[in-house]
Parts: C-alpha cells; sequence; structure tokens
C-alpha cells in the first residue's frame, strides 16, 4: 500500500516546499523584479487565496473524474506554474503565475489525500491519509530550508527544483498509481454535506487549529529571540527540531486515529498544544529549553490534522473530495488568520508572550470539536438523508 502512497507524498511534499519557501526568498524577489518587499510579500497572499478558492471549487468539478487523471492534471498546472514564476520578468508575470500554480496546488492536496483514502482500507485509512500528509511535514522539516539555502544563489533555482519534484511525483504517479474512482454521485449529492451545520463546524475548528499554531510561528524568530541570540545558523536548527516534532506527531497521528475515535485524538492533540503553548514564555529563553519545547510543539500541533481528514472522508466517502478540498482551504485560511492575529497584537503582546495568545486560540479551537462531538452524537444528519 505504501508503495503505492509514495508518489502522492512526493506530490505534497513538492506543494508544501512551493507553498512555504517563497517567505525565505522575498529579499531576492523584491530585488530582482525592482519591488519593494512588502509587495513581494503578497505572492505569498495571491497563492493563499487562490488556493483557498480553488481546491474546493476544483474538488467538486473533477470528484467524479479517475483521481489519476486528475493528479497528472494538477501537477500539469503546478509545474507550468513554477515554471512561469521562475522565468517571470516582471511582477505582474509572477503573480500570474503563482495564481496558476496555486490553482495546481489545491487540487492536488484534494486529490492526493482522496487517493489515498480509497487505497487504504478502513482500519488503515489514518495511517495512509498520514503518509500522504508526511510529505507536507517533510517540507516543513526539510524542504524549506533546503529550498532558501537553493535560492541564496539564484531564487529562480529554487522554482526549477519544485517544478522538478512535480515532474518526477507526475511520473511516479503514472507509472505506479492505478485508476482510482470514487463512488459515482450526482453533483448535487456530492454537494449535499455543504447543507450540514456539522461540515461547517468542522472547518471551523481545522481554521481555529492553524490559527492558534500561526499566531505564534509567523513570528517565531521574534519570540525565540532570547534563545538564539540573532543567530541565523541557531534559528534553522530551532525550526528543524519543530520540523521534527511535527513528522514525529503526524506519524502518531496516524495510528492513533486508526486505534481510537478520532475526533477524540483531535481533542487530545489541541488539549496538550494548548498547555504547551501557555508555558512558553518560562521556556524558550534558552537554546535547550527552547529546542525542547519545539519538539512537543511540534508533535502536539500535527495532531489533530489526520483526524480531522479521516472524520470528513468517513462522513461522506463520495463527497471526500470537496471535502478535503475545503478542508485544505481552512487550512491555508488559519494560517492567514493566525498571521493576521498576531500582527495586530504585536503593539500590545511581545513575540515572547504570543505563546499566551496562541494557547487562548487552541482552547478556543478544542471547545469548538467538542461542539462537533455534541452535534454528531445528538444525531447530526447523515449524507443519505441529506441527500434526499
Amino acid at each position: 500500500m505504501f508503495k503505492l502512497l509514495l508518489p502522492l507524498a512526493l506530490g505534497t511534499f513538492a506543494v508544501g516546499t512551493d507553498g512555504f519557501v517563497i517567505a525565505g526568498l522575498l529579499p531576492q524577489i523584491s530585488a530582482d523584479l525592482g519591488v519593494g518587499v512588502s509587495a513581494a510579500g503578497q505572492l505569498i497572499t495571491v497563492f493563499a487565496l487562490a488556493f483557498a478558492v480553488s481546491a474546493p471549487i476544483l474538488g467538486a468539478m473533477t470528484s467524479s473524474m479517475d483521481l489519476r487523471t486528475v493528479l497528472l492534471l494538477a501537477l500539469a498546472t503546478f509545474v507550468v506554474g513554477n515554471a512561469g514564476t521562475a522565468i517571470g520578468t516582471t511582477y505582474g508575470m509572477v503573480v500570474g503565475a503563482r495564481i496558476v500554480t496555486a490553482v495546481g496546488a489545491g487540487l492536488i492536496g484534494a486529490a492526493a489525500f482522496s487517493a489515498a483514502a480509497a487505497i487504504a482500507p478502513e482500519e488503515r485509512r489514518g495511517r495512509a491519509l498520514a503518509f500522504v500528509m508526511g510529505g507536507l511535514t517533510l517540507a516543513i522539516a526539510f524542504g524549506l530550508p533546503a529550498g532558501t539555502l537553493i535560492g541564496g544563489a539564484d531564487w529562480r533555482l529554487t522554482l526549477w527544483a519544485v517544478a522538478g519534484l512535480g515532474v518526477v511525483a507526475a511520473v511516479g504517479i503514472a507509472i505506479s498509481l492505478p485508476r482510482i474512482s470514487l463512488p459515482v454521485d450526482s453533483l448535487r449529492a456530492r454537494l449535499a454535506p455543504l447543507r450540514e451545520t456539522w461540515v461547517f463546524e468542522m472547518l471551523i475548528v481545522t481554521v481555529m487549529t492553524l490559527a492558534g499554531t500561526h499566531v505564534l510561528y509567523t513570528y517565531i524568530s521574534s519570540a525565540l529571540e532570547g534563545a538564539t541570540a540573532g543567530s541565523v545558523g541557531v534559528l534553522t536548527v530551532i525550526l528543524l527540531a519543530w520540523g521534527v516534532g511535527n513528522m514525529i506527531g503526524n506519524i502518531a497521528a496516524g495510528r492513533l486515529a486508526d486505534r481510537y475515535p478520532p475526533q477524540w485524538v483531535v481533542a487530545g492533540g489541541l488539549a496538550a498544544a494548548a498547555v504547551v503553548l501557555a508555558i512558553s514564555p518560562l521556556v524558550i529563553g534558552t537554546f535547550v529549553t527552547a529546542t525542547i519545547w519545539v519538539v512537543l510543539w511540534g508533535v502536539c500541533v500535527s495532531l489533530p490534522v489526520v483526524p480531522q481528514q479521516s472524520r470528513l472522508v468517513t462522513h461522506a466517502p463520495s463527497a471526500s473530495a470537496v471535502l478535503l478540498g475545503l478542508n485544505s482551504s481552512s487550512i491555508y485560511v488559519g494560517i492567514a488568520l493566525g498571521g493576521a492575529l498576531g500582527g495586530l497584537l504585536q503593539e500590545r503582546v511581545t513575540p515572547d508572550r504570543l505563546g499566551l495568545v496562541a494557547a487562548g486560540v487552541s482552547v478556543v479551537a478544542l471547545l469548538l470539536n467538542l461542539g462537533t462531538i455534541r452535534h454528531a452524537t445528538s444525531g447530526a444528519p447523515s449524507v443519505s438523508r441529506a441527500a434526499g
């Protein structure tokens, strides 16, 4: 099974690297294109918005298609977008290419996770989703630093490298992935879950979960100044430790979601994250304690993601592409919301205290998650009833 999942994980690794690496290349992009750093930063915003809007729409439009075909089309779009970014000579050209890239990236995410859920037997679905999600966590741990290092010579080289990853993933999918078709329902039936309050409650949980993480993570370099003393090398080591924690938590999440009710794995992860974030002001002042702390934080914040996906797929298998596309959009909305909230609080809260705010947001996510559990057990409508 995992041999079939490997090219899917490579695809999500390429998407994850592409989504995060631009932040490390902003000075070079700004200088090359002749725009300010703030304008270059809008490339990240444009990508996130295009991803968030396109993922659920294209997921709905393609959910009746063979997933291998969808993935190959999505990867082709992704590769073209990255190549266009790499050869873009004006700011407008690069913005347009980032929108094309985001459209491909959003569809890759929805289709890859849908394919993983379809390939795996139900009792191993959590581990399959975690394996594919591992591509994203690996990108956080190693793809971002590696891409930034490559881009130090020429930022365009990083985009060519990411495009190359997309080509390799496409070849792997074309060779090893069988044709995968989800249950054929009408478009109305596939969209039926969107009429359910429970689905939107679930998506809000995803938004708040990621917002709680990125309230602090967006400004982590400032928050860790006491531990890093301004050293980029020390900060890189600590961020790598955070990525390792994410990988550990992701692997654990898959196994836990297969063994225990996923909704309680989400609750446990959010509760643990709130506690770890709450003690952050006490432990991030030195390199040793900060490194240990970020590993624990990485483990906790990655626990809810895979169980959330598993809950959505179990709830409506034939609508999984739509729901997973919406969940991917919710992840990006949460990242943007967390970064915006952290930025608004900069004048009121010192960066090393943002962990307390993040803990509060995680508690809100936990309470919302408990609400989805109560709603489900009190008789939320099933997909078949909703589809009527």
